[in-house]
């Protein structure tokens, strides 16, 4: 009998996804286990397995098309000899199963299946869209409740939407870029998934959550001190060799200020507070089309050698596009360190559901005042913690920030 494969739902949010490869064609024998398609979520290009046995009789998403919704049939499986159905079949369809491992898979806390949508039931003034098109008119500003839903009830769907920006009119109107300047000619670069995803999560973050910024000086020659004197004592090779980055050391840092400092380690929502046990520090990577924060798990609970190890094949891997989901998704607080560029300060932008951000700067000679009121020349960097106001206040991020500078200024608590 055949049986649909469906376009396969790869992190918690993830409601739509590019088919961007089949690796197999029609009348090609499929095996149950063997990867038939590669998916491109907002983080990452997915390996889809097939769950069952048979012939694939006939492709219904081609490659490259984009916005597929979860759950929508996009190839048709038979078993040989077997008439192949001209659209989906009537038997139960099967779900395909994905395999990270041709990079990392969905959104950062992205991905599950598509919530099952019941018939709407007019009620008021209420204006009901299906989950795709109130994405696409949030996108191009289109007011839904201008536009006649031609979906089941009324419904407004994606083509409603599409109509919409293609015929403009005062909804679309609002979504006309600005002409973009073209002297001496351009070229135009679709976006892709990732980036635009990144681009509607920031501009969510930045619209929807009140940061609250806090800066601070720390001197770094101590912990610059510790740091030689610990990759000098590691062993050429072998099992046991490492070699720590400052980076490595900062998140240890950051790690042992959140268990110090409560309060800081959590997340706003309209009903609680939710303070996480676990630090799990989600530290950005960048990568050719963004970026992306594997995190370091019970980071406060790491030594400094586990913590370069791990985030040294996190972040190999993270470039290769070679993550698990469960690598990048969560996190209970982020760092962004921009040092290596020799930025000398900057704010981060909070990545939802965290309330904290940690952005790091370059470490830069600087003229200081000892504690006797003489002059002297220390390596220092400016930090800035970027918090949600909801969650945390001002005097909570200055105690917080207050205790990153301690804990970085007197490193030997990193090692005992």
């Amino acid at each position: 009998m055949a049986i649909d494969i469906l376009m396969p739902a790869l992190s918690p949010t993830m409601t739509e996804g590019k088919l961007a490869k089949w690796n197999k064609k029609e009348g090609d024998t499929v095996s149950s286990g063997e990867v038939i398609a590669e998916i491109e979520t907002d983080k990452a290009t997915m390996e889809v397995e097939a769950v069952d046995e048979g012939i694939l009789g006939k492709i219904l998403i081609p490659e490259g098309t984009e916005g597929v919704a979860v759950n929508t049939p996009i190839a048709i499986l038979v078993e040989e000899g077997e008439a192949v159905p001209e659209g989906p079949s009537t038997a139960a369809p099967k779900a395909e199963k994905a395999e990270p491992e041709k990079a990392e898979a969905p959104a950062p806390k992205t991905a599950s299946p598509a919530p099952q949508v019941k018939a709407p039931v007019e009620k008021g003034s209420r204006v009901f869209a299906s989950p795709l098109a109130k994405r696409i008119a949030k996108d191009a500003g289109i007011e839904l409740s201008t536009l006649k839903g031609s979906g089941p009830n009324g419904r407004i769907v994606k083509k409603d939407v599409e109509a919409a920006k293609a015929g403009g009119g005062a909804s679309a109107a609002k979504s006309a870029p600005v002409a973009a300047y073209t002297s001496g000619g351009s070229t135009s670069t679709p976006h892709s998934t990732m980036r635009k995803v990144i681009a509607r999560r920031l501009t969510e973050s930045k619209t929807t959550v009140p940061h609250f910024y806090v800066s601070v000086d720390v001197k770094l020659d101590a912990l610059l001190a510790l740091r030689s004197q610990l990759n000098a004592a590691s062993p050429a090779e072998g099992p046991e060799a490492f070699k720590l980055s400052v980076n490595d050391l900062l998140i240890k840092a950051a790690a042992v200020t959140l268990r110090r400092v409560k309060g800081v380690n959590v997340s706003y929502t309209d009903e609680a507070l939710i303070e996480y046990n676990d630090v799990d520090i989600s530290v950005a990577v960048s990568i050719p089309d963004g970026l992306i924060t594997p995190i370091i798990r019970q980071a406060d609970r790491k030594s400094l050698r586990e913590i370069s190890n791990e985030m040294k094949d996190l972040a190999s891997r993270a470039r290769a596009g070679k993550l698990k989901p469960e690598e990048f998704q969560g996190g209970s607080f982020s760092i962004s360190n921009m040092g290596m560029f020799g930025v000398s300060s900057f704010s981060a932008i909070i990545n939802p559901p965290q309330a904290g951000i940690l952005a790091i700067a370059a470490g830069e000679k600087r003229a200081v005042v000892k504690p006797d009121g003489s002059l002297g020349v220390a390596t220092v960097m400016t930090v800035t913690l970027s918090v949600d106001h909801r969650a945390i206040d001002g005097a909570l991020a200055a105690k917080w920030t207050a205790g990153f500078r301690e804990v970085v200024e007197n490193p030997f608590t990193l090692v005992v």
